[in-house]
């Protein structure tokens, strides 16, 4: 093991002498695999396209000049056989993180993550664990259509044995892949790439934010907003128009898929008796359904009205640019979507 030592990338080109610096989510990403890097020499990166912005944007930006070639692995496109070998790492001592630049192609890699990830702790009686990072970057807009657009987070949060988290700031960025790296289990670690532009307030510091906690946006009393990944800036936006009305939303990001902060939404609808979850997923069978099924078991005798989802609708992402306006929510689906609670 060797100590952090100072990180000379474009991430630090903003003020270090307060807690106040901005940062790109990309960057902050960045930022997280440069100092764990550096401070543990089991991390290592792999995955297509980790030498290519074109493919992973500027989250790899300075790796490979300063750890070289043997931790920052470019690949053929194989992704079963990549993950494959990450996992077998992973089982070893290390600590890998496998990129999949689009989220889709993570279906070819399914029977490592599935069949072998999140099962060897429970098989082994606890005696292995595959402590890896499965990045998934979501590719929607720009044309991408059906195979390169797709939130799967579902998906994954139905598979006992893995973790699943999915950021919305720059700050959750850096905090839960430091988290997700330290972890001892197999967490899927996603983002959207339409967040990577996007800057926030991130410490220059090494820090953690706990896998399972979500965190409370906005303080409400009408109805409990729920939201994550690229919707939470628009619940916030959703959030301010609707106090214009009179109506007092509480924003919660949930920010971990699984395991969910059952606690944080539960005291919330029990204060508002409301409930609007806006997913980046499809509606039926998705997170928004687990969320409302959750709710009505739990939290029952406080429900003031019925539950209302926003969410992609029940077909395949399309490549036109006008159709991709219509087919992703944002502020103003959110925000009709708690205004029908009130009418």
């Amino acid at each position: 093991m060797r100590t952090t030592v100072p990180i000379r990338t474009r991430a630090n080109l903003t003020d270090m002498s307060t807690n106040n610096r901005k940062l790109q989510y990309s960057l902050a990403i960045n930022e997280a695999l440069h100092q764990l890097m550096a401070s543990d020499d089991s991390v290592f990166l792999i995955g297509q396209g980790v030498k290519s912005p074109w493919y992973v944007g500027s989250t790899a930006e300075g790796l490979l000049e300063r750890f070289g070639p043997d931790r920052i692995i470019d690949t053929p496109v194989s992704e079963n056989a990549i993950t494959g070998a990450a996992i077998g790492a992973s089982l070893v001592g290390m600590r890998p993180v496998v990129v999949h630049p689009r989220m889709d192609f993570m279906m070819y890699a399914m029977d490592p993550i599935i069949n072998e990830a999140a099962n060897w702790h429970y098989m082994s009686g606890g005696k292995a664990s595959a402590s890896v990072v499965i990045w998934g970057i979501i590719n929607r807009g720009g044309e991408q259509a059906a195979q390169h657009s797709q939130a799967l987070h579902a998906l994954f949060g139905h598979i006992p044995g893995l973790k699943v988290v999915m950021p919305s700031t720059p700050y959750d960025a850096k905090g839960l892949m430091v988290s997700a790296i330290k972890d001892d289990n197999p967490v899927i670690f996603i983002d959207d790439r339409w967040l990577h532009n996007t800057e926030g307030t991130v410490p220059q510091e090494l820090y953690e934010i706990p896998i399972g906690k979500g965190i409370i946006r906005k303080n409400g009393t009408d109805v409990t907003l729920v939201a994550l990944s690229y919707l939470m800036p628009h619940a916030m936006d959703a959030a301010a128009e609707l106090a214009r009305e009179n109506i007092d939303c509480e924003v919660i990001d949930l920010r971990s898929v699984k395991p969910l902060d059952k606690a944080l939404l539960l005291d919330s609808v029990k204060k508002t008796g409301r409930l609007v979850v806006a997913d980046v997923g499809w509606k039926s069978f998705g997170l928004a359904a687990e969320l409302s099924a959750l709710v009505f078991e739990e939290a029952f005798d406080f429900i003031k009205s019925p539950f209302v989802r926003v969410s992609l609708p029940d077909v395949p992402a399309p490549a036109s640019a006008p159709l991709e306006q219509i087919y992703y929510p944002k502020k103003d689906e959110i925000r009709d979507a708690v205004e029908q609670l009130f009418r």
